[in-house]
This record gives C-alpha cells, sequence and structure tokens, in this order.
C-alpha cells in the first residue's frame, strides 16, 4: 500500500458535518451512507470510520442510492465508482440533482484525473482511492 497523498480535486466551498462537530454539549456522530457493491470493502470502510459514524445505511449499487439517501438522509455518502446496475458517477448527479447539497466522497480504484474530472463535474465534494482509505477518517474529521 502506497503512503503517498494525492490532491483533492477543486471544490466549491460548502457547510459540511463533521463528526466532532459539538450539538448541545455532546459529539454529534455522523450519518453515512456507504454505497459499494463489494460487502468487504464496505466492512473494511466501516471499521475504519466506526468511532466517526452513529448510523451506517449501506447499499450495494448506484440504483438503489437515490432511494437510500431519501430515507436516511446522511451527513456523507461514501461511493464507489464501479457497480453493476449503475455507476457511482451517476449515482452521485442523481443525488446531487434532487439533493444539492449532499455531501458525497468518491471511493475508487480508479487514480487518474479524468475519473476526478468527472466526479467533480457530477457533484462530489471528496475523491479518496481505495488504496489510501484512511484518508477517509481526515475528512470525515474535518471542521
Amino acid at each position: 500500500m502506497s503512503n503517498r497523498v494525492l490532491p483533492s480535486i477543486p471544490f466549491v466551498p460548502r457547510p459540511i458535518h463533521s463528526a466532532l462537530t459539538v450539538v448541545s454539549g455532546t459529539r454529534h456522530m455522523l450519518n453515512l451512507l456507504i454505497v459499494e457493491d463489494n460487502k468487504s470493502m464496505r466492512d473494511l470502510i466501516k471499521s475504519i470510520i466506526s468511532d466517526l459514524a452513529g448510523d451506517v445505511t449501506e447499499c450495494g449499487d448506484g440504483a438503489e442510492a437515490l432511494s437510500a439517501y431519501t430515507r436516511c438522509r446522511p451527513d456523507w455518502v461514501l461511493m464507489d465508482i464501479r457497480m453493476k446496475e449503475m455507476d457511482g458517477i451517476s449515482a452521485t448527479q442523481l443525488i446531487r440533482e434532487s439533493y444539492p447539497d449532499a455531501n458525497i466522497m468518491i471511493v475508487t480504484d480508479y487514480d487518474n484525473q479524468n475519473m476526478r474530472e468527472a466526479a467533480r463535474k457530477a457533484g462530489a465534494c471528496e475523491y479518496v482511492t481505495k488504496e489510501n482509505l484512511l484518508d477517509l477518517r481526515r475528512i470525515l474529521r474535518a471542521p
């Protein structure tokens, strides 16, 4: 596993929820939606962010992502790109069309500028490669 840090794609700043936000004197635990077709990868992501998340909703395909988002209204969506029925770029665009303030982080194996640009255009806020999953913690804890 590489220790290199990849630059984030540029985004328009907007308020986001952090796991360290204090609400009424208590720490706000994040409500997360993980959209990933590989159950082992979903489990690995959950283990990495478990202490930051209060509720975690999972779905295995981008086609399920909009309805899952509507049901759970998460603070963050962690979205894979390559899935069977609907890819994560299309699912990101659908969610952002219905919920313009949605915080969507792409979590993928694809580390190329074209995919990063497609994610940005679809409305993703962050882009993390699966070889750098610990970056999830840094991003989710950011103020």
